[in-house]
């Protein structure tokens, strides 16, 4: 009896979605709980997995196509892949011809191709960051083979079996698109069988990463294609390198068997010309270095000026005392500690204060979309975190009902995962508010730019000793400046004033979080 493999259920704000990929043809067999199908909504993508064991016989909805929530998507049979296959003899000749070349050139099993992850419809390309498999190096099933960097995060490719990469077809710094085949994956390869196989395995090879484009002939030696680029980028004397592709064809693994023993260097003879024009660096002289603009930064920068070009931005200042925060933190920090395992800091009082003050001021709290205005029942502020890459904003979700604790920590997790490029999408979607500490690096005073499309930014800053007049004396304060950007077209002056001297009040007196007054 079949199984149908139905659309996950929607949410109510999401009337349909679109078959992004089939990961499994019919007539190929799946096991329980694989993945077969990705269905990408406005918002996120969403994985289908293998309700039953069996063999996929029929696709209901093509890639491309709009399904709604619970429509079935397919059906799986009962049996194996093998047995469909004996079933349907025009499909039969197929299969073992592209299987026989897989067996023949690694000693491997099947082959898959491995592909780029869906993106989100925001987000159109990325880019190769890392290889961190080579070709031929035996990997295990969900071993990371390779990190796509996009404008917002950094997605892993995993290898979907026990084996080893045949071919690398998108190279480190190449721009790929969703879906687009990375690499070429073998099952049951690995080691340097790709290298050392026999005479009979080189047509095999030579079909699998060598057949794309012209050969070229260099003295007496014939090159594949990807094994002249090779040659190229790693200035190889092609003369020291034996071929092991049919009639001595020089193929890409000869080149990088080359590479890794270092038998094809140039001599020093014919590397001199090359020495020579790369002109040396006299002492003194001012060097310049040039390097591409990564894809995070480049999102940034158009965030942060398209901000500046179609909001009414302006910035309101004021100062709070943290004298008592202080007092908090010295006397609790070690009780904290232990309770909850994590430190106390300040950011988490920060985020329950701004959650009480965006409920009293809700325009600060929405946002704009086009002629509409959004007003979020709900406070999920965004946290800007500092990493390598550049700066990234994960959100917390409905901090209202956070506690300090689960701040502290999550906000943690967060700058953890932020340096390693472990922050997934769903971490950065959302966000009706956001605050940035650049109090952390010293700053005494900034102006936030506004993070669209919410219409409001806190920004943090240094902690600093400054005299303060206190009741008729001038005491000395730990003290520091707050400033809030927020765009005019949505909220007025004095909104934008009051929320901020709300803010202030509930830093300067905890307790008034506590009593919620």
């Amino acid at each position: 009896m079949a199984t149908e493999i139905k659309a996950p259920t929607f949410p109510e704000s999401v009337a349909e979605g679109t078959v992004a990929a089939w990961h499994k043809k019919p007539g190929d067999s799946v096991e329980r709980d694989e993945l077969i199908v990705e269905i990408e909504t406005d918002k996120v993508v969403l994985e289908v997995v293998a309700p039953e064991a069996g063999t996929l016989t029929d696709v209901m909805a093509e890639e491309g196509d709009t399904v709604a929530s619970e429509q079935v998507l397919g059906k799986i049979g009962e049996g194996s892949a093998s047995s469909s296959k004996e079933e349907s003899s025009s499909e039969a000749p197929k299969e073992e011809k592209q299987e026989k070349p897989a067996s023949g050139g690694n000693g491997g099993g099947k082959q898959h191709d491995v592909k780029a992850p869906s993106f989100p419809e925001s987000i159109q390309e990325g880019t190769v960051a890392t290889w961190h498999k080579k070709v031929g190096e035996a990997v295990k099933r969900d071993d990371v083979l390779a990190d796509i960097e996009t404008d917002k995060v950094v997605l892993e490719v995993v290898a979907p079996a026990d084996g080893a990469l045949a071919e690398i077809k998108a190279e480190e710094g190449s721009q790929v698109e969703s879906e687009a085949i990375l690499a070429v994956f073998t099952e049951g390869a690995g080691g340097d069988s790709g290298s050392e196989s026999d005479g009979d395995s080189a047509p095999a090879k030579a079909g699998s990463s060598d057949d794309d484009g012209a050969d070229e002939k260099v003295g007496d030696k014939i090159l594949a294609p990807a094994a002249r680029k090779m040659v190229a980028e790693h200035d190889l004397d092609v003369a020291k390198i034996e071929g092991t592709g049919k009639g001595g064809r020089i193929l890409k693994e000869d080149v990088q068997k080359a590479v890794k023993d270092g038998s094809a260097k140039k001599s020093a003879k014919s590397a001199a010309p090359a020495k020579a024009a790369a002109t040396p660096v006299a002492e003194g002289e001012r060097v310049e270095k040039r390097v591409p603009m990564s894809r995070l930064r480049q999102t940034i920068a158009k965030r942060l000026v398209q901000a500046q070009q179609t909001a009414a931005m302006l910035t309101t200042y004021n100062e709070v005392d943290m004298t008592e925060i202080m007092a908090l933190r010295a006397q609790y920090k070690d009780t904290f500690l232990k309770a909850h395992d994590i430190k106390l800091g300040f950011m988490g009082f920060f985020v329950k204060a701004a959650s009480e003050a965006l409920k009293r001021y809700p325009d600060v709290n929405a946002s704009i979309d086009g002629t509409d205005i959004v007003y979020h029942g709900y406070q999920d502020i965004g946290v800007a975190v500092s990493t390598d890459r550049g700066l990234v904003v994960p959100v917390l979700r409905d901090t209202d009902s956070m506690k300090i604790a689960d701040v502290e920590r999550t906000i943690v997790d967060f700058g953890k995962r932020g340096r390693d490029g472990k922050l997934g999408m769903d971490d950065m979607i959302g966000g009706t508010f956001t605050i940035t500490n650049g109090g952390t690096f010293g700053s005494l005073m900034s102006t936030p730019i506004i993070n669209p499309p919410q219409t409001a930014i806190l920004g943090m800053h240094k902690i600093q000793d400054r005299p303060m007049a206190i009741n008729g004396k001038v005491e000395i304060r730990p003290m520091m400046y707050l400033a809030l950007s927020y765009d005019h077209r949505m909220i007025d002056g004095k909104d934008a004033v009051q929320f901020l001297v709300t803010l202030k009040e509930l830093l300067e007196d905890p307790a008034r979080l506590l009593l919620d007054i």
